[in-house]
Formats: structure tokens, C-alpha cells, sequence
């Protein structure tokens, strides 16, 4: 998931049951397609393995975005993103009842 700090508009997603490359590559061309930022947008994000292979940094560059991680074990860093995610737990995934398999 993309959130843009401006407004904290969610920008661009994906769903999968696995976290990969292609998942988070798949939501930054969603956020680059509807937003078409201008060259030099600062992207931020933590230090997962699928934002700093080398697919995710080539798509990033491409599009002349400044990458920025987090610090090694610092949930501060993220701040946004975590208190989005704790936000949907809370409100959405908490209220749900799930049927059995």
C-alpha cells in the first residue's frame, strides 16, 4: 500500500496472500499511473526485501523518484503506514466474521 504524507490518501495497492516484489511493484505503478508524480517525488518505505530489490529500485528510478528507508528496526520511521494499518485492523478486520474453512 502507498499512502501519500500530504493528504494521506491511500495512492496505490495490492492484494496477495504473499508478500513479493511483484505485489509492491504492482501498487507503485497504480499510484504512478493515477497520480503521475513529477520527477524528484521522495518514496519512503521500510527496508523490505521487495522495495530494495533491484526491480522495485529500476521502476523507481525510471520514474526520477528519491528512495528513502527507513532506519534498520525503527517502526518510528513508518509511522504513517503503521498507524494506517492499525487504523484498518481496528475499524475493519476486528468487526468481520470469518466462516469456517
Amino acid at each position: 500500500m502507498l499512502i501519500d504524507l500530504f493528504n494521506r490518501k491511500v495512492v496505490g495497492w495490492s492484494a496477495s496472500s504473499r508478500l513479493t516484489r511483484e505485489l509492491a511493484m504492482d501498487a507503485l505503478q497504480m499510484a504512478l499511473d493515477h497520480r503521475r508524480p513529477a520527477p524528484g517525488l521522495m518514496h519512503h518505505s521500510d527496508r523490505g526485501s521487495q522495495y530494495a530489490s533491484g526491480d522495485y529500485q529500476k521502476l523507481l528510478a525510471k520514474h526520477k523518484m528519491t528512495c528513502s528507508m527507513s532506519r534498520k528496526g525503527n517502526c518510528y520511521d513508518n509511522a504513517v503506514a503503521e498507524s494506517f494499518f492499525r487504523l484498518l485492523k481496528t475499524e475493519l478486520w476486528s468487526r468481520v466474521v470469518y466462516g469456517k474453512i
